[in-house]
């Protein structure tokens, strides 16, 4: 799809490319026909994310089981001033921007570091209202800052991002989005993030840590169920979306650590057994009791098997931030020397 390239408001300093259609902001229909199909039916857990989902997960970040937010952010109000001064970075690209909470410590470290003048920022979210509203909050706190907003799903539009601008780029996914991903896909994601980089460029990357797993696990199943809620959002947007009659409290919230593979999986549990109709699919989709829908997997790390991500995908470990607790990381990594000498060749 061509780019529709739109501005918020008349500000100059700000523009938008849109490569999602109105409408449905992301590829549902393809991923619940596949995934519900499977013999282990499941749904990436992106889909999660309509505005209600949105607030949801604003709410769990609050929640004092969940520790991975307001540990990121203690480990980021630590470090980003290191960051920006060793990445000498004046732009900064986010993945999945949500919030402009922890792109403002970046940008506040990248303007101390070098300077208010030449910064801009790139958010890419597939909310087009995230993409605007952080847009325009940002270029009015930020003087002299340039935002060109991408609206797109990170792990189809990346090749579709505005071209490099004068210095250094940083690269941000955060939040430990890259654990949603099995390690193949990962891999990859990673492998078309260092396309990107040019060899001054780095990407700072948050990973939740391995650790024990009653904490782990505490974190997903609050007492409060908001994030039980947060978990069958999921089927009120196929309802919402692709016609779907689920019925969400027919199915229970269930989240473990797994311990070979190192990763909490979240599921939908159903409490009988049921047959739920897809419209927009026209497809029916048989549930037997206590069969379960995989919605959400999210990968614990180590600071050696990272390392061996970032190898794989051409990159090098560069810098890794961490809490005093050793919970979660914020590492910075960049083009291995070997792909910068094949680049510059």
């Amino acid at each position: 799809m061509t780019a529709l390239r739109a501005l918020a408001g008349d500000d100059p300093a700000i523009r938008i490319d849109v490569h999602l259609a109105h409408g449905p902001e992301r590829r549902l229909a393809e991923d619940a026909l596949d995934g519900l199909t499977r013999p282990f039916k499941e749904i990436p857990p992106k889909h999660f994310y309509d505005s209600r989902g949105s607030a949801l997960f604003d709410a769990i970040c609050e929640l004092p089981e969940y520790y991975p937010t307001r540990t990121e952010t203690a480990i980021l109000d630590a470090g980003a001033e290191e960051i920006a001064a060793a990445t000498r970075a004046r732009e900064l690209v986010e993945l999945g921007s949500g919030s402009t909470a922890k792109a403002r410590r970046l940008l506040d470290a990248m303007r101390s570091a070098g300077g208010p003048d030449g910064l801009r920022y790139i958010p890419v979210d597939v909310s087009e209202r995230v993409v605007r509203e952080a847009a325009s909050t940002l270029v009015e706190d930020y003087p002299g800052l340039a935002v060109h907003g991408v609206v797109g799903d990170f792990e189809r539009h990346l090749r579709r991002l505005p071209a490099p601008g004068d210095g250094a780029r940083l690269v941000a996914l955060l939040g430990g989005t890259i654990g949603n991903f099995t390690p193949g896909s990962r891999r990859r994601l990673l492998r078309d993030i260092a396309a990107l980089l040019g060899p001054e460029d780095h990407l700072v990357l948050g990973t939740d840590l391995v650790k024990d797993p009653d904490i782990i696990e505490a974190a997903y199943n609050d007492r409060a169920g908001i994030t039980a809620e947060f978990n069958r959002n999921v089927l009120h947007v196929m309802n919402r979306e692709l016609g779907a009659d689920f019925e969400p409290e027919a199915f229970e919230h269930v989240a473990f650590f797994d311990r070979e593979h190192e990763w909490i999986e979240m599921r939908l549990r159903a409490r009988r057994a049921m047959r739920v109709h897809v419209a927009d699919l026209d497809l029916d989709v048989g549930f037997e009791a206590r069969e379960e829908l995989r919605t959400e997997i999210s990968a614990k790390f180590t600071r050696r098997r990272l390392a061996r991500d970032f190898a794989a995908a051409g990159l090098e470990l560069r810098a890794w931030h961490t809490d005093p607790a050793g919970w979660f990381a914020v590492s910075v990594a960049g083009p291995a020397p070997m792909r910068v000498e094949a680049r510059d060749r």
